[in-house]
């Protein structure tokens, strides 16, 4: 998902380059999303680690 919203980070860079307001407006936007919902799922996935005990080797 971080992956995701690199790209979108650099369409929009390079459409507000160009000159395209709207769509860096958009894609910026996008990536916001995508940048939170992977924050999120981070802290979700960690307090579950936790929970369940740490790394289990």
């Amino acid at each position: 998902m971080l992956k995701w919203a690199l790209i979108f980070l650099v369409v929009a860079i390079i459409a507000a380059i160009f000159g395209f307001g709207g769509a860096a407006g958009t894609a910026a936007t996008i990536a916001q999303y995508l940048f939170y919902g992977f924050v999120i799922l981070l802290v979700v996935s960690l307090i579950a680690s936790v929970v369940r005990g740490g790394s289990r080797r």
